[in-house]
């Protein structure tokens, strides 16, 4: 039987119609029309975000789909089932909304790429949906492999340019080598319990001890999720896949895909392990990890000059703040990251296709070597300032709203150090990006020195478009990011629900009830409200002035080295061992891989109880 049945019909035809038309455009993309395969392409990808904004509209409780009506019976399920919660249902609508973006930014942004671009894009969003909307922890691996597998191909579509496949290499073995990790861990929870299903092991687990067994198949099941999700020690790849990958194609890693990796993590352990792993485990786990990837990607975002690795690092950044603000384990602290996602999502996306935009007029991505070489740019400049303001949290937008939610949440539980880490990484990393912006946009600042290890690699132009007054299928998606990161911002009633979904994410008891025992929902609606307070205004008003002095600190580095040449002596030391361990050697990431594994342990529940 199918729960709210309308709506759960919806659920696989997400996953299957991205899947059935990247077949069809693959099958006449040789010979159709360039402008036909662009718009069988937009009109598959509005489908899915029709059918996904249904999804999360009609997502009060959980829609419940068994495929092919396969019911559970005698404990041991046969069949595939869909829970579309609104979380799940969100990451799902957002994925689509930005590969739909990405669809259109890119009609104008590449002149030949037959079909097999629109279809690779088009198999990783029906992997991405397929991921957020499945109830089964194999299935999860195999829209895990699927979206992976596209990734890495768009990565190195640029198959000429040599960096592009380093990075798609170095993306690929290690993200691959993490979900085989993963892979052993869902054998072990299938050889202890006989099932796949997240409630089926959920409800196996419950009341067990943690033993071994248990807590090593759920540190090998976390560790895919958290590489993809980019967490130190496992982001690595991160910088290299943004830098080889096309521009369009990063709007989907940094703006969705990364994400998915952290609610994957909370997917499974709210569902399957709250019962047996304590709810302690997972916070210190959340917390360390994420405010030492807050830190790191922080720190490395100001000191690149290549703007796409910079945007990269940012994103490393801002996942170690989602991770703690998640790490809280209660439903205000995951509002919290749940809306900073959504904020994130249109301020990054919008730098990143800026970052295209400034690439294929101007032939580089180097802050030093653009200096003052776009000041007739002025609608980039201005939305590259708008979008690098809302990234430091400046109210009203999204991004200030979610970041105040996840302080509040973090310091209600007595972390105090919460509301000082998201300021000071949000004025980093959105310091960063003003920096760049107002040197290669308005030439502030001396010409920074060339030196040898902060010179950004050749990059050679995606397309030959210019900025020019047909440029609206460019500009066009950077105004609905920036637009859509804003609303968001002013009208937080209109992502109320979210905190009813936060709710149900970790309502473990009501998942099970209603996915096995056809329960109906139990749990109040929307308990978390999502409004601004006073003090997330002031402390997203101070990030945002600190951004500006850390940008103008940035243009007159030179001066200020000079005069603090002593005291900034260790930091400089300590960057450059930083530096060093991020070497682009596949063999140091894999390394650290599984340094990352051991550091879970640890943080999760070894030496066990």
């Amino acid at each position: 039987m199918h729960f709210n049945d309308g709506l759960a019909q919806l659920a696989p035809l997400s996953i299957a119609i991205p899947i059935v038309v990247a077949c069809v455009m693959l099958s006449i993309g040789q010979r159709a029309p360039r402008v036909v395969v662009d718009t069988v392409a937009v009109a598959g990808a509005t489908t899915v975000v029709g059918l996904d904004a249904a999804l999360f509209a009609g997502s009060g409780g959980r829609v419940i789909n068994w495929v092919a009506n396969w019911l559970p019976g005698g404990g041991h399920p046969v069949g595939i089932v869909l829970v579309v919660d609104r979380i799940g249902a969100g990451v799902a609508l957002l994925a689509a909304i930005l590969m739909l973006l990405a669809l259109i930014y890119s009609a104008r942004y590449f002149e030949s790429a037959d079909a097999h671009f629109q279809c690779l894009m088009l198999l990783f969003l029906a992997g991405m949906n397929g991921f957020a909307l499945t109830g089964d922890l194999f299935d999860m691996f195999v829209f895990f492999e699927l979206m992976g597998a596209a990734a890495y191909a768009l990565t190195g579509f640029k198959v000429e340019d040599r960096s592009a496949l380093q990075g798609a290499l170095n993306f690929g073995i290690v993200n691959s080598l993490g979900a085989y990790i993963t892979l052993m861990g869902i054998g072990l929870m299938y050889a202890r319990t006989s099932q796949l299903g997240l409630a089926q092991i959920g409800a196996n687990l419950d009341h067990q001890r943690p033993n071994a067994l248990i807590v090593v198949a759920f540190i090998f099941i976390m560790t895919g999720w958290l590489v993809k999700a980019a967490a130190v020690p496992f982001h690595f790849w991160l910088d290299d896949a943004h830098a080889a990958a096309p521009t369009p194609v990063c709007v989907l890693f940094s703006g969705v895909m990364v994400e998915l990796g952290l609610y994957g993590v909370l997917r499974v352990y709210w569902t399957s392990f709250a019962g047996v792993i304590p709810a302690s485990d997972m916070r210190r786990a959340f917390i360390v990890l994420g405010a030492v990837t807050a830190l790191v990607g922080s720190v490395m975002c100001l000191a690149q000059r290549h703007l796409k690795r910079l945007l990269a690092f940012s994103t490393i950044a801002h996942m170690g703040l989602f991770m703690c603000a998640a790490g809280t384990m209660d439903a205000s602290g995951t509002t919290g990251a749940a809306v900073y996602v959504a904020g994130h999502a249109g301020a990054k996306c919008a730098l990143f296709l800026l970052a295209g935009m400034v690439l294929n007029r101007y032939g580089s991505v180097d802050e030093a070597a653009l200096h003052g070489k776009a000041r007739d740019a002025r609608v980039p400049a201005t939305l590259f300032a708008i979008a690098s303001l809302a990234l430091a949290g400046l109210p009203p937008f999204a991004t200030g709203l979610g970041k105040a939610i996840g302080e509040d949440a973090l310091s209600a539980d007595g972390y105090w150090f919460g509301p000082v880490l998201f300021v000071a990484v949000s004025a980093m990393t959105g310091g960063a990006a003003l920096r760049a912006g107002g040197r290669i946009f308005l030439g502030l600042g001396p010409r920074p020195r060339q030196t040898e290890d902060s010179a950004a690699e050749e990059e050679t132009p995606e397309t030959t478009q210019r900025f020019g007054r047909r440029s609206a299928s460019l500009v066009g998606p950077i105004i609905a990011l920036i637009a859509g990161c804003l609303a968001l911002g002013l009208a937080p009633s209109s992502i109320h629900a979210i905190g009813g979904g936060a709710t149900r994410l970790i309502d473990h008891a009501g998942y099970l009830a209603e996915t096995l025992r056809h329960a109906h929902p139990t749990v109040a609606h929307d308990p978390t409200a999502i409004d601004w307070t006073t003090t997330g205004v002031v402390l997203g008003l101070v990030s945002a002035l600190l951004a500006v002095g850390v940008a103008a600190t940035g243009w007159y580095a030179e001066a200020v080295r000079r005069r603090l040449r002593s005291v900034l002596a260790p930091f400089q030391r300590g960057l450059s061992g930083m530096r060093a361990l991020h070497s682009g050697h596949v063999g140091d990431y894999v390394a650290w891989l599984m340094v990352g594994v051991v550091v879970l342990g640890a943080l999760v529940g070894l030496p066990l109880r």
